[in-house]
């Protein structure tokens, strides 16, 4: 989940390295450190937190180096602080590292009897101590291969090396690393967004590839280190989208453009003129699909809770879901005639990555539903369709929820169509609801204030409950995640007829309960379960889209977003939760970009 940076220039690297590694601060912000190589010595300055604490450590004692490296770190092995800090240097070498060694402490162990020294508790240390063992018989790109095959894990490195200034050694496996190159200038970064503002040219290492940067070449390696040649692609610059303009952080931004994106992708995936959903080169056959299974984690793992619902109540398509860590590790029967969705915001979440791999590695279909089409799993995947979000900079997801739930609402109604499960006219209708989601959207923003003052009765709870039935249980499980992520309360989503198999003996005088409760076919059942919180003395907050007062007393607030089509109901019911959620953390003085322990890709397992 850490972020690495490296640059080979003809001009001092540091400025642009910090730069670079404020990009990737999304990844992880325990840490963060640079080296450079000046006049043949290592300069290596790190500091425990913020990418801003390293700007003034650099402000105070610049470094002049040409080439250098960069990272910025989400604590795995050792605590956060300035030791455990990347770079980690010998005098020979030093290692940035995105991954986990598995390996680590028998490695630790084996070079310990040798004689070496280890000054961190990371395991990204045997790396730069096996490099400088292995330098004194070979030369750096023979020194990294070697050293790689002796670890078990996954990784992304930059290394650099004091004899040997113009050059950056580049290596992945199961972690993401992507070069790019300029004038003079070449690159190697976790992603392309950390790359963009320097060049749009952008290549991708493939698992066990390496390579080697100087100032005015690239060059790659495969897995037997022979020599080879990578595809060139030209990214989209997209800065002025990553600027949070007058909006107090990246979140509330995120928040209230969802309106705008929401319309930016229906633009893409439907033609207002024909009445259709361009939606095609299916990888399968659409008649001969068996089964869906939807596949992702965290929030993506939301959103294809809500599409299975879509899906069985557009389609003959059965439709299963998976946590994509507990996919991959299960004893799976594969049929060439279902299609596996992979769900991703980043496309590098390594759980979802490597579920993908187990699908390819049994030829069976696969399509990924992502923000970043330049991403691993989208490289990956036998068929992509972008969320076309633009970059989601807050760590806890918003926009991208919501653009999730757009396209795999579109998928499944052309589906429908397509296997003529169901009419043409109710299509028509359906394509109508969806265009008016944009607006519908603008109108539930108007809640914002009520939600403020709801805000504040969170402050001295212990906890709280999320509930709903039908496609709102999963926007109950959403609404306590990010309650979770932004405002450190322990909350709960459950759905709501499950609260008198156990979860009911939670409640207590004062607990708040939001209830998530359009009318639909469960109206009157969400009803009778928000009786029984109240009557053991629950507070509750009521959320619908109902136009009728509730007659209960018991209620301590009710707010009503937009009537619309109950299969679109799900995204609109979002909004509210987004916005409890960071009203809580405001009041609460979170840092809501950047909630603690978390990070915006999940990288590792």
């Amino acid at each position: 989940m850490c972020g690495i940076i490296g640059i080979a220039s003809n001009k001092p690297v540091s400025i642009n390295i910090v730069n670079s590694l404020k990009k990737l601060e999304y990844r992880g912000y325990d840490s963060a450190g640079l080296a450079t190589l000046s006049n043949n010595l290592i300069d290596e300055k790190k500091c425990s937190g913020r990418v801003e604490e390293l700007e003034k450590i650099l402000f105070k004692h610049p470094s002049k180096g040409n080439i250098g490296i960069g990272h910025v770190r989400w604590a795995t092995h050792g605590v956060p602080n300035i030791i455990n800090a990347h770079p980690h240097s010998s005098d020979e070498v030093s290692v940035v590292h995105n991954g986990i060694i598995e390996n680590s402490d028998e490695l630790k162990k084996d070079l310990e009897t040798k004689g070496f020294k280890f000054k961190s508790q990371t395991d990204t240390e045997v790396i730069t101590l096996l490099v400088t063992q292995l330098l004194e018989k070979s030369e750096p790109l023979e020194a990294v291969f070697k050293t790689l095959k002796k670890l078990k894990g996954s990784f992304a490195l930059g290394i650099i090396f004091k004899n040997f200034s113009d050059i950056i050694v580049g290596a992945r496996r199961g972690s993401p690393l992507a070069v790019g190159y300029s004038n003079e200038e070449n690159y190697l970064g976790s992603d392309s967004y950390a790359l963009k503002s320097m060049t749009n040219k952008i290549s991708y290492l493939d698992d066990g590839e390496l390579c080697m940067l100087t100032k005015n070449n690239v060059a790659f390696y495969d897995v037997n280190l022979k020599k080879i040649n990578k595809k060139i692609h030209i990214v989209s610059d997209d800065e002025n989208i990553s600027d949070k303009g007058d909006y107090k952080n990246f979140m509330s931004k995120e928040i209230f453009e969802q309106a705008s994106t929401i319309k930016k992708c229906l633009n893409e995936y439907t033609d207002s003129l024909k009445k259709d959903i361009n939606i095609y080169n299916f990888p399968i056959d659409p008649k001969k699909i068996n089964k869906i299974i939807l596949i992702g984690c965290g929030t993506a793992y939301h959103s294809c809770l809500v599409a299975k619902y879509w899906l069985e109540e557009l389609t003959t398509i059965d439709a299963e879901i998976d946590i994509a860590s507990e996919f991959r590790y299960r004893k799976l029967k594969f049929n060439t005639n279902n299609l596996y969705i992979f769900v991703s915001q980043s496309g590098e979440t390594a759980d979802t990555a490597a579920a993908l791999d187990i699908c390819k590695k049994n030829k069976v279909k696969t399509c990924s539903i992502v923000n970043v089409v330049e991403s691993t799993i989208a490289r990956n995947a036998d068929w992509v369709l972008p969320i076309h979000a633009g970059p989601e900079i807050g760590v806890a997801s918003t926009k991208a929820f919501l653009g999730q739930l757009i396209v795999l609402y579109i998928l499944s109604l052309k589906l429908s169509i397509i296997r003529g499960d169901i009419d043409k006219d109710k299509y028509n209708e359906n394509l109508r609801n969806l265009h008016k989601l944009p607006e519908s959207i603008k109108n539930t923003f108007k809640l914002e204030n009520e939600i403020q003052l709801m805000a504040k009765e969170f402050l001295d709870a212990k906890g709280s409950m999320f509930l709903g039935r039908g496609n709102s249980f999963p926007i109950a499980l959403e609404g306590a995640l990010k309650l979770k992520e932004l405002s450190y309360l322990h909350a709960e989503g459950y759905p709501a007829g499950e609260m008198k198999h156990g979860p009911l003996a939670l409640i207590e005088e004062g607990l708040p309960v939001i209830v998530i409760a359009p009318k639909d076919k469960y109206y009157e059942k969400t009803l009778s379960n928000t009786q029984e919180v109240i009557a053991r003395g629950g507070k509750i907050f009521f959320i619908t889209d109902n136009n009728k007062r509730l007659l209960s007393t018991n209620i301590r607030y009710r707010m009503r977003v937009p009537r619309i089509d109950n299969l679109l109901s799900p995204l609109l019911l979002t909004i509210p939760l987004q916005l409890l959620a960071y009203h809580v953390a405001l009041l609460k003085n979170c840092d809501i970009d950047k909630p603690r322990n978390l990070a915006k890709s999940v990288t590792v397992e």
